[in-house]
């Protein structure tokens, strides 16, 4: 007899199932860190690639659409930072890493860099909205803390210029990124901030990576721009590109161009208001002379009224007055009376003797009809209801019945025949039918069977 164990016995399928429930449970979110390789973007969207060092690779795969949101353009060589979950292509028995996220792997460590270090000084309070002061509304001279050499100057000297040309506008060139930047810019800001010829400050510069920008990124560059004595704001790269010290300044602007915009008011906006505070002057001073003018005229009207004539005349016209008023109050108090009169007669006609006895002998003609009306009503009714009665007893009368083709049999006696028992053979019988009665004699009684 055989002692061997029963196998368990996998199909390709159930095995690959397994392997992949197994790697899916044993392994969360991972992070991974290496090299592109073999970099693959068919129609569907999907990307498709490996991630190698120097001794090994594992095949990955972003499907669509978060292949479609990366930021920077997969290449093979690429040195990349990505987050996903192992599994297992089971149609082909493939261990794989899915991704849903990935970047630039240098970038990836400078984003770390960034939230660690802007969390800290958010801690701190460096950029809490209490302590961050207003632009001024006409600043006489502006500082502008750039690179010569770059397009975001030539932006805001071009705004600058076109919006408000009076005011004076300083280039503090400082170099804005690369080895020292960060020092410099802190320098300029300190010595700016201490001449005391700056109404307010812009620290700017053009777009670019997280790397190009992370000198305005760095703590003393955040720190420097958060204890400046003069207003900051602060445009560094694109509307979508952040810094640390955009959260330190005073004011953020999401470029250059809108930056200046901010710093000045538009020309032809002033002149436009200025046009309306001169109309609003002009019509303040012609309202000011007509009140004037008014109270001229009415003391002119009060001196006129003080001579003896012009009194007279007033009392005159008084009198006037009060006697048209008088005869106005008489003519009203008599349509009154007169209306009060009208409605009285009506009254009286109304209630006339000869109108009440009219409309009493119609009430008297109208009820002497009544009770002979009664009279035929009811004997009406009454004829109605013995007619009813009158059908109801014909229907059960046995004459009714008879009136059908039956009979009713009668003994000598007169006893009425209900069954066959109540007669014997040979009695003689009368049978009542609808026109009379026949005389019978019984021959034979047959029962019903």
């Amino acid at each position: 007899m055989s002692t061997e164990s029963p196998r368990d016995v996998f199909t390709p399928s159930q095995l690959n199932t397994l392997a992949r429930d197994m790697l899916e449970t044993t392994f969360g979110s991972v992070w991974i860190e290496g090299e592109l390789g073999s970099v693959s973007k068919p129609a569907s969207g999907h990307l498709y690639f490996t991630i190698k060092d120097a001794r090994a690779q594992i095949r990955c795969a972003m499907f669509k659409p978060k292949s479609s949101w990366l930021r920077f353009q997969p290449r093979e060589g690429l040195r990349v930072l990505g987050r996903g979950r192992l599994t297992l292509y089971e149609a082909r028995g493939e261990y794989q890493l899915v991704l849903d996220h990935m970047e630039e792997a240098g970038e990836g460590a400078l984003r770390r860099a960034f939230d660690e270090l802007k969390a800290r000084l958010a801690a701190e309070g460096l950029f809490d909205a209490e302590r961050k002061r207003p632009l001024p509304a006409f600043p006489a001279r502006i500082g502008v803390i750039t690179s010569p050499s770059g397009a975001a100057i030539r932006d805001v000297l071009s705004v600058l210029g076109r919006r408000f040309p009076l005011v004076e506008v300083d280039v503090l060139p400082v170099q804005v990124q690369g080895t020292g930047s960060a020092p410099q810019i802190v320098d300029m800001l300190q010595r700016a901030g201490a001449s005391g010829r700056y109404d307010v400050l812009m620290l700017t510069r053009g777009g670019g990576s997280l790397e190009d920008l992370w000198s305005f990124n760095e703590e003393i560059v955040a720190r420097a721009v958060a204890a400046s004595p003069v207003p900051v704001i602060c445009a560094v790269g694109h509307e979508t590109d952040f810094c640390l010290a955009e959260f330190a300044s005073d004011r953020r602007a999401p470029t250059p161009s809108v930056a200046a915009e901010l710093l000045l008011p538009n020309r032809d906006d002033l002149a436009r208001h200025l046009e309306a505070m001169r109309r609003r002057l002009h019509s303040r001073q012609m309202h000011i002379l007509r009140d004037a003018m008014q109270r001229t005229d009415r003391a002119a009207l009060k001196l006129n009224a003080l001579r003896p004539q012009a009194y007279v005349q007033m009392l005159c016209r008084r009198q006037a007055d009060a006697f048209r008023r008088l005869d106005a109050a008489w003519q009203r108090k008599l349509e009154r009376e007169r209306a009060r009169l009208r409605h009285a007669d009506a009254i009286l006609r109304a209630r006339h003797p000869e109108r009440r006895l009219a409309r009493l002998r119609e009430r008297v003609a109208a009820v002497a009809n009544r009770p002979q009306a009664a009279i035929v009503r009811r004997v009406a009714h009454e004829a109605l209801r013995l007619r009813g009665l009158a059908r109801s007893l014909e229907a059960v009368s046995p004459l009714a019945t008879v009136a059908r083709g039956y009979s009713i049999l009668r003994r000598a006696d007169g006893a009425i025949v209900r069954q066959i028992n109540d007669v014997a053979d040979g009695d003689a019988v009368t049978a009542r039918v609808r026109d009379g009665e026949l005389g019978l004699r019984v021959e034979r009684r047959i029962p019903r069977r």
